[in-house]
């Protein structure tokens, strides 16, 4: 009887031990590769991807609807969080010293965290990752989160990159719901031996012509994603568009710090296409291009405590390229100050398109120093061989409310240059003041066929704008909207 004792005991003792090792193996979060059923998550070795570019959305707006609501807080602070398992890259092999390839170790990292909820892939501080052209792909588990906090950067310039990689893309993030890109690291673009390559003219110093970039990657693209959040990163020296969200809908970007010099050539920071349902607030931008530019397909978007320049400012375009229809709608500004840039507020189309621009806020916008603070130009062109075309995308909506500050005098602060068949219509004009940064006030503002009212006295006067409506008026239906 007391050895049947003693067995139950020992048992009972065992059963114990091994209950409280599983516990606290269950606390630890961070992991080194695993194996797991491959239909649990996907990488951008195992996922079937996008053709670079060939797979974008059709250039067509979404059906109209009202706004939903801006996702907000998608994923908890990865940091905070004792849910979710963390894979450092360093753990699954990353170097991080500033030329060994990283790849390996980003994408194992990104298959582990893709398969389990709240998983995060996590470049720590203290390093500086290299990694090539890589698609991070799902459909993923709920509450993925990609923290930079540390460096991560592409090869060094175009003589680095690999030749079987994409030059039009470098971290590409597809098919993804609820995803969170965050981190106190940089980005760094390593753009500056792109911006000289022999291929597409741009500004220099003292005026000057000189070469622009080929094939030149953008940073970091969202395609064909869901409740995306963008935060608190330093993204910089982009080859080309900092960040691009094509075909996405629900996107929150904040507190981002994006940059790079004022002659590099096509380095937009935030560019939007066929994205509908965004907001971007308190960030700081400074770049060679348009600060955001929200192309064809876009609706519902809310910029709100921006800070943008130098740069080409904020724009809707270019719009209609190629006989192209583009339909854009429910666009907000407010609360944004712009300062030394080519432009301020700016609507831009191509002359032949169809679509329309409808339904566009522009409210308590500070500008300094800014040439064409607000212009429409619906006769954009890129060379001296444009022809004159009848059809035009239909601009209509649009509301200027508290846009005050200084302007440079190299051209008019006010420019609407509309359709001569498609006028635009519904300007709305309000406490509009902006005077000469040095000098004396230039010539009046400039209207072409464009139609509106002035709710208060507008400095400089505009007197161009004409009252009322067109005798014809065009209907956003007609216009394929």
């Amino acid at each position: 009887m007391k050895m049947v004792r003693d067995v139950v005991l020992v048992s009972i003792v065992l059963g114990l031990f091994l209950q409280n090792a599983s516990n606290v193996e269950g606390r630890y979060h961070y992991h080194k590769g695993q194996k797991k059923n491959p239909d649990e998550g996907s990488s951008s070795t195992t996922s079937p991807a996008p053709p670079p570019e060939a797979q974008d959305p059709a250039p067509s707006s979404p059906a109209y609807s009202p706004a939903p609501t801006v996702p907000s807080d998608p994923a908890p602070d990865p940091s905070n969080s004792s849910s979710g398992c963390v894979y450092d890259v360093t753990a699954l092999g990353a170097v991080g010293d500033g030329s060994a390839d990283d790849t390996p170790a980003f994408t194992a990292a990104w298959k582990a965290a893709c398969a389990v909820e709240s998983g995060v892939v996590l470049a720590p501080s203290g390093y500086n990752f290299t990694i090539t052209s890589t698609i991070f792909s799902g459909p993923c588990k709920p509450g993925l989160v990609f923290q930079v906090d540390g460096v991560l950067m592409p090869p060094n310039g175009p003589d680095c990159w690999p030749k079987a990689d994409s030059r039009k893309q470098w971290l590409i993030f597809y098919r993804l719901d609820g995803m969170t890109l965050t981190g106190k690291g940089t980005i760094e673009g390593n753009g500056e031996p792109w911006w000289d390559l022999p291929c597409k003219p741009h500004r220099g110093p003292n005026g000057k012509t000189v070469s622009g970039p080929c094939d030149s990657p953008a940073l970091i693209r969202f395609f064909m994603s869901s409740n995306l959040a963008v935060n608190m990163l330093r993204i910089q020296n982009s080859p080309q568009f900092h960040m691009k969200f094509d075909g996405c809908e629900g996107v929150l970007i904040e507190k981002l710090s994006i940059s790079s010099p004022k002659l590099s050539p096509n380095t937009d920071g935030i560019h939007i296409e066929n994205t509908k349902s965004v907001g971007i607030y308190n960030s700081m931008i400074s770049n060679g291009d348009d600060c955001i530019s929200i192309g064809p397909g876009c609706s519902d978007v809310n910029i709100e405590g921006v800070t943008c320049g130098p740069s080409h400012g904020i724009s809707i375009g270019s719009l209609g390229v190629h006989n192209s229809q583009a339909c854009v709608s429910n666009i907000t500004v407010r609360n944004v100050v712009i300062r030394e840039s080519d432009n301020g507020l700016r609507i831009k189309t191509w002359q032949g398109g169809s679509g329309s621009v409808a339904g566009i806020s522009f409210e308590n916008i500070q500008m300094e120093n800014v040439h064409n603070c607000i212009i429409v130009d619906q006769y954009y062109c890129l060379s001296k061989e444009c022809r004159n075309e009848t059809s035009a995308v239909y601009v209509t909506g649009l509301s200027y409310r508290n846009i005050k500050g200084t302007y440079n005098v190299i051209s008019p602060p006010i420019h609407f240059a509309c359709s001569d068949t498609v006028p635009c219509t519904n300007i709305t004009m309000s406490e509009v003041e902006l005077l000469p940064h040095e000098g004396e006030l230039v010539d009046d503002p400039f209207c072409w066929n464009a139609y509106g009212v002035q709710e208060t006295l507008t400095i400089p006067p505009i007197g161009c704008l004409q009252d009322g409506m067109p005798q014809t008026v065009a209907e956003s239906s007609a216009y394929g909207c």
